[in-house]
């Protein structure tokens, strides 16, 4: 079999299981990554040449220096590929595949997972349900549309990820205040109205533009009420026979093929609306969900996606076909909180139906599995019950995390 190349994109450390994953059949990775993460533990094993980027911002790179830098690497390597792991990855992705015509997603089709502003125009177009929204290019527009459409409603940045920089809005004058404070920078954001609901996430392997594996999950507080007030995150699975499961499964179908996404990972988030039950499509991503959601599928489904995105990437890759092994469904859970202390004590959790426990400075993470709903609901509840009794922390929501 001929060695192929990849160069991996990671603004934020991660995707170690792919890396891993890639190279074990002699495959080649090289790894680009932020300065600021060279002393991580990355699998170097795995990791064929490593090049860093200096940060112009958080989780951003100057791309034109990327582009420069990408071009001297072509000199001497043979690129068949090139796989973002992070969200604010795929831009940079797509912007290197353009400039030296490397297979894969373009800009055009990468917004579809990146721009918020484009995913709620592709998904009207295709008939896909979105909450009423509206761009602020235009005075005119924004006036019009807070006549129509009742507050409250939320400003949102176009291209960060999960809950990170919302502003819940409940008037007009509000509206307008916010919208001048952006300046320059407003044409990043777009309006749209609030939908009070459950929160849904379905987490996707797709190879030849077919959902080949889905995990669907209900998270508990939405995360952007997570992001703003504080609390606890945490999320579980679905069974595949309930009503939410099965709608999910049929949207989630439908957004990643209107999307044009051939093969790789997604995370996307639904929104069953409080009032009406009607269901709307809030946002995708083509990559791995992040906050430790990997982890709760890997123990709902005894399958890593991390490494079956990478098996993926490779079968496309070869000219092979890829065949996943049959999931074990279990009901799992995660449960993800901020605390005062650098490190968590775990011992006073009762440990039924606690699968692992993960280190991460100033945070509890705890992966659930459970025999049955009923059992792990109760898990859920205790461990948010005693995080929420010791060293729970809130962070402002400027820095929230991402999903």
């Amino acid at each position: 079999m001929e060695t192929k190349t990849i160069v991996c994109l990671a603004c934020s450390f991660k995707g170690s299981d792919f890396i891993t994953e890639f190279a074990k059949n002699g495959d080649r990775i090289l790894l680009i990554t932020s300065a600021h993460l060279r002393e991580k533990p990355w699998p170097w094993h795995a990791i064929a040449d490593v090049f860093y980027m200096e940060e112009t911002e958080p989780w951003k790179w100057n791309l034109q220096h990327l582009v420069e830098g990408f071009a001297h690497l072509l000199r001497r390597e043979k690129v068949e590929a090139i796989i973002a792991l992070d969200d604010y990855d795929v831009e940079k992705a797509a912007k290197l595949r353009e400039v030296f015509r490397i297979s894969g997603m373009g800009q055009s089709t990468h917004r579809n997972f990146r721009d918020k502003l484009a995913m709620r125009m592709k998904a009207l177009d295709e008939g896909i349900p979105v909450p009423e929204f509206t761009a602020v290019f235009n005075d005119d527009a924004v006036n019009d549309f807070a006549e129509k459409i009742p507050a409250p409603w939320v400003l949102k940045p176009r291209s960060e990820a999960s809950a990170m920089g919302i502003r819940k809005i409940h008037s007009k004058e509000e509206l307008w205040q916010a919208i001048n404070e952006l300046g320059n920078q407003r044409h990043l954001f777009l309006l749209e109205a609030f939908k009070p609901g459950d929160v849904f996430h379905t987490d996707s392997l797709v190879y030849k533009n077919r959902v080949a594996f889905l995990c669907a999950s209900q998270y508990g507080e939405p995360p952007m009420q997570v992001s703003h007030n504080g609390g606890i995150f945490q999320t579980r699975t679905l069974d595949k026979k309930t009503d939410e499961y099965k709608a999910l499964e049929k949207l989630n179908a439908k957004v990643l093929k209107a999307f044009g996404l051939k093969h790789g990972a997604a995370h996307t988030e639904f929104i069953r609306n409080k009032e009406n039950g009607e269901w709307y499509f809030l946002e995708t991503s083509s990559r791995v969900g992040g906050a430790h959601i990997a982890d709760m599928v890997e123990a709902a489904t005894e399958v890593n996606i991390w490494a079956e995105w990478a098996r993926i990437e490779q079968a496309v890759l070869h000219g092979e076909r890829y065949k996943l092994k049959k999931p074990k469904p279990k009901p799992a859970g995660l449960t993800v909180a901020l605390s005062s202390q650098q490190k968590q004590d775990y011992s006073r959790f009762s440990q039924d139906n606690i699968l692992k426990t993960i280190e991460l400075d100033y945070h509890f993470v705890i992966v659930h599995q459970a025999a049955n709903d009923e059992d792990l609901a109760k898990s859920m509840d205790d461990a948010a019950a005693k995080i929420s009794q010791s060293t729970l922390s809130v962070m402002p929501a400027k820095t929230g995390g991402r999903t």
